[in-house]
């Protein structure tokens, strides 16, 4: 029998449950109990069931992208794709996230059970939607080829603390996403990016609809009400290892479950999420055969290749080197595509 093949699996975050993956759960979540349990959860807060919102007739941007709504979606649709990898051919030695993927990341990592874990993304979520403090845009720091260019980034982190110290504006990076800078703040603070950056392929800077500020301290009452709705006793030892938003790994039998639950809902919440430096450590700390990309959606791909080839890793150094890499060896598996999905499932 061949070894196995070994794997960092990589939960998205928001914004990656569309048009295009109604009925993602449906379609996919393999365990029909725990969705019902997840359900079960919903309608003793008065919310829309996850199965009545993925059974939807037709999607609403209005409906299934709110945080009270889209937290559940993703969280669902990420454990039940990590439920369904064919363990018999394929070990998952790290497990690491995007934003709110952390949240399905504690999960799937075995830190939080299934059920806690909804407990926690559904709440987060709920609170966030309740506050919609700030908002969130993208802008790309990296050229079509994807070749680092550090001094391009430095000049527009240059510009977003210039905008920051204006009276009155706030913008700060929220997430370092491969060649994307998504940033946070408040109105004032984004409408002045907006203004005054270069358009970039005619759509960007582009603004996230029903996004707060996101990591970034105007989040700190969102994240004091989350540690006075979830205890810790909801968190607990990861089984297989954690790459947090800073790039630290949280080990099995060697974590303080209190210390986890003070990140995610302190520093996860109101600092700037890294996840590029998450997937650099990821890569250099494990060294997988695979990276694996949770559904739903097939956006996070592109971040996870640009952060590899930004931490050199394995010799590559722009687009053309990954898309060689990937044509010969594939490296990256998205499981939001039907093809690769079908390479790594039972």
């Amino acid at each position: 029998m061949s070894a196995k093949l070994t794997a960092v699996l990589v939960c998205p975050g928001r914004g990656t449950y569309n048009k295009d993956e109604l009925g993602y759960l449906g379609r996919h979540f393999p365990d029909p109990a725990l969705l019902a349990a997840f359900d079960a959860q919903r309608l003793e807060r008065g919310q829309d069931t996850l199965s009545d919102l993925d059974g939807a007739e037709r999607f609403s941007m209005a409906r299934h992208t709110r945080g009270d709504n889209a937290s559940g979606l993703i969280y669902a649709a990420t454990l039940g794709d990590a439920l369904s990898i064919d363990r018999d051919q394929i070990e998952v030695v790290a497990v690491t996230g995007n934003s709110m993927g952390w949240y399905s990341a504690l999960a799937c990592a075995g830190a939080v059970s299934p059920e806690n874990g909804f407990t926690v993304a559904n709440t987060m979520g709920t609170l966030m939607q309740q506050a919609l403090i700030g908002g969130q845009l993208v802008y790309p720091f990296l050229g079509q080829d994807w070749r680092p260019d550090p001094a391009r980034k430095a000049a527009l982190l240059e510009h977003v603390a210039r905008i920051d110290a204006r009276d009155d504006h706030v913008l700060a990076l929220s997430i370092d996403l491969g060649g994307m800078l998504v940033l946070a703040g408040n109105e004032a603070g984004l409408k002045a990016f907006e203004a005054e950056a270069e358009p970039v392929e005619g759509r960007f800077p582009l603004r996230l609809g029903n996004h707060a500020a996101f990591h970034t301290h105007l989040q700190e009452p969102v994240a004091a009400q989350g540690r006075a709705a979830l205890p810790v006793d909801l968190f607990g030892q990861p089984k297989v290892p954690l790459v947090d938003g800073r790039g630290a790994v949280w080990w099995p039998h060697a974590s303080d479950p209190a210390a986890l639950r003070h990140y995610t809902l302190g520093h996860q919440v109101t600092e700037s999420y890294d996840f590029t430096r998450a997937i650099t450590v990821a890569a250099r700390e494990f060294s997988p055969d695979l990276f694996i990309v949770t559904g739903p959606g097939t956006t996070l791909g592109g971040a996870v290749a640009q952060s590899l080839i930004l931490a050199g890793w394995r010799g590559m150094s722009s687009k053309a080197d990954f898309k060689a890499r990937q044509d010969a060896e594939p490296l990256l598996v998205s499981m939001g595509m039907a093809g690769q999905r079908a390479g790594v499932t039972v």
